[in-house]
């Protein structure tokens, strides 16, 4: 489908073996007498260091002065002498208590001395020695201890549970056997990946088939893919198939801050699936982890994911194959992989999942609306039509959206209108019926749409308009023509090309032969034709000066449809793929400019219902196209 727009199944929880309750080692830990023994010890040491730390702040500590005179006054209820320190209560209460308020002075044993102060009316206060064990043992072993028991407590605790104790946030998920009840079924198209997994199905379901002829069964399987075609999907199908345990983990969930948790990680979950075998392990996003090594800032250095991928291809290396360990991993840019991770012996097999065809769309919306109450009009196959390049992933966000239009507009049931609203939403934004356009601008967009029309109509190769709207839409879209391909195609012709070209200038065109000027309207229209202009020049050969060689060298980013392009070319090169690339763009301006000017009159009729309308299917433009020029052949 092109676009010319007008710029400015029920879930099982799973199972996490990192908790007790799913992981059960030989012996409970509390049920270990010397565990309880060690439980009651740092009670006990703690509830002593708080009731030491709790009299110390009760006692207020007064001048042995004070002490005396207090003395004098009767103001002393109690008082306990012992050879350093004088300790009792006051017949005052303590204001934040209500209880007698307690104290605690050090007592100047030298009678003559304190006499002697006392007559001069000198306030002293008398401090004995620190006791250097005891405010070694209270300061510092007692509340190092503590913390170092509470380490070696909840070391011993995760050691436990299975894991070690610095594998803190471990999220390996374990589906048992027969837990996973997706199949191939509920995964619509993909039929070759579906075709290529089969084998690894029967492997796993009877590993000795390939035994008894000599062979063995791939270690490792790598779906490769854009993002949203399925692969997670198609891994568990092919655990729910086999009826295997199922454990599945993302790669960046190897990596933590601690150096070497990642590798740990790796060890422990090869460990737990040669137990569960046979089983599939399935990594997720293998990328973040399986990146080539050395490409980083520091060249050559041994970082943490460097040290997980080296233990993975470790691990399987090292696992026999005859034990029924598949592993599966999942990645959207193959590219930058290890190529140690792509080598016979480890993932042997690289099943490509790529974006579905018409049939596989039209089986893919099936399966996402079986659960949906649809009108009597809508056409799946026409839905499917307008959505080619779309994945798995945004034809059950059409089906949801959809839905949730049908109940917007409180329809009894999804129609077609939902879903052709759904695609609209998806491909071009939302609505924004608050960016109210002018009565001029509003023109200008209607003439800018009519022209990528006309011209889409009118040229050989271009395919029929399937909707023409100018409701503002998402950030920059004031309007936009969408063209329904009646067949899927996967090559472009020289011609193709060119109406192309000429299409998007078409609304460009229109402008300057209406309002004598051009807006601001038309820039990713002028992008998008000198885009495929300079690719026709450099990439595909169609210049009959610059002749059938490709110019530059361009390193594409696989699925991701990126790529970087280096200049292996001299100036003057550049000056012909520039005249060249000019001229191409210009000869579509100029067909844009015969066709608009010489249907002139149809150009008006469809911008003056658009402008009434403001959008328009298929059926209209064909209608007000065709009753043009039946008016013109009548006159004649």
């Amino acid at each position: 489908m092109k676009r010319t727009a007008f710029n400015t199944p029920e879930k099982k929880p799973d199972i996490d073996i990192n908790k007790p309750e799913n992981f059960k080692p030989n012996g409970s830990f509390w049920h270990r007498p010397s565990s309880v023994l060690w439980i009651y010890l740092i009670f006990l040491l703690t509830s002593l260091y708080l009731w030491q730390g709790m009299e110390e702040v009760q006692r207020t500590e007064i001048p042995y002065s004070e002490f005396l005179q207090r003395v004098d006054k009767g103001e002393v209820r109690e008082a306990v002498v012992s050879d350093k320190v004088i300790t009792g209560t006051l017949t005052e209460t303590d204001p934040k208590t209500g209880k007698p308020r307690r104290f605690v002075t050090v007592p100047l044993w030298n009678n003559d001395l304190a006499r002697e102060l006392e007559e001069k009316g000198v306030k002293y206060t008398v401090r004995q020695g620190d006791d250097w064990l005891s405010s070694f043992l209270f300061n510092w072993v007692l509340p190092f201890g503590l913390l170092f028991l509470l380490w070696g407590w909840m070391s011993k605790r995760m050691a436990g549970a299975g894991k070690g104790f610095l594998n803190i946030g471990n999220h390996i998920r374990i589906h048992p056997e027969g837990d996973v009840k997706v199949t191939f079924k509920d995964v619509a198209g993909a039929e070759e990946a579906k075709t290529e997994l089969g084998e690894t199905i029967a492997f796993l379901r009877d590993p000795e088939v390939l035994q008894r002829i000599g062979g063995h069964a791939p270690k490792g399987v790598l779906l490769v893919g854009p993002p949203g075609t399925g692969k997670t999907l198609l891994a568990r199908a092919v655990a729910g198939e086999a009826h295997v345990p199922f454990f599945n983990i993302s790669g960046s969930e190897f990596i933590e801050m601690f150096v070497g948790v990642g590798a740990a990680r790796v060890r422990e979950l090869f460990e737990q699936a040669r137990k569960k075998a046979p089983c599939i392990i399935f990594i997720d996003e293998l990328d973040a982890i399986g990146g080539a090594r050395g490409m980083g800032p520091m060249m050559g250095g041994h970082d943490e994911r460097e040290q997980t991928l080296n233990q993975l291809l470790t691990e399987m290396d090292g696992f026999d194959p005859s034990v029924g360990v598949v592993v599966m991993a999942a990645t959207n840019r193959p590219e930058i992989l290890d190529k140690a991770l792509l080598r016979a012996g480890r993932f042997d097999r690289q099943i490509v999942v790529d974006k579905p065809d018409l049939e596989a769309r039209l089986a893919i919306l099936q399966l996402h609306t079986r659960n949906l109450k649809m009108a009597d009009d809508v056409d799946l196959r026409v839905v499917a039509q307008r959505t080619p390049g779309f994945v798995g992933a945004d034809l059950a966000n059409i089906a949801n959206e959809a839905a949730i239009l049908a109940v917007r507009y409180k329809h009894e049931a999804v129609t077609m209108a939902d879903f052709e609203a759904a695609i609209d939403r998806v491909i071009a934004g939302p609505e924004k019926k608050n960016r109210g356009l002018s009565g001029a601008e509003k023109r200008r967009v209607a003439f800018h749409e009519s022209g990528h029309t006309l011209v889409a109509e009118s040229v050989p190769t271009g395919e029929p308009v399937h909707k023409v709207s100018i409701i503002p839409r998402g950030v920059a879209a004031l309007g936009y023509t969408l063209q329904l391909p009646v067949e899927e195609k996967f090559l472009s012709t020289e011609n193709e090309l060119r109406d192309q070209i000429a299409i998007l200038l078409g609304g460009r065109v229109a402008e300057e032969i209406v309002f004598g000027d051009i807006s601001s309207g038309a820039s990713n229209d002028l992008e998008r034709a000198s885009e495929i202009a300079r690719n026709m020049v450099t990439r595909l050969g169609m210049s009959e000066k610059l002749g059938p060689l490709t110019w530059g060298v361009q390193r594409e980013l696989q699925f991701l449809g990126q790529h970087t392009e280096e200049r292996n070319y001299s100036e003057e090169t550049a000056r012909l793929i520039d005249a060249e690339v000019r001229r191409l763009v210009e000869e579509g301006r100029q067909r844009a400019m015969e066709i608009i000017t010489g249907q002139r009159a149809v150009l008006d009729d469809l911008a003056h219902a658009l402008e009434e309308k403001e959008i328009l299917d298929g059926e209209e433009v064909e209608a007000i196209i065709r009753r043009r020029k039946q008016s013109e052949e009548s006159r004649r």
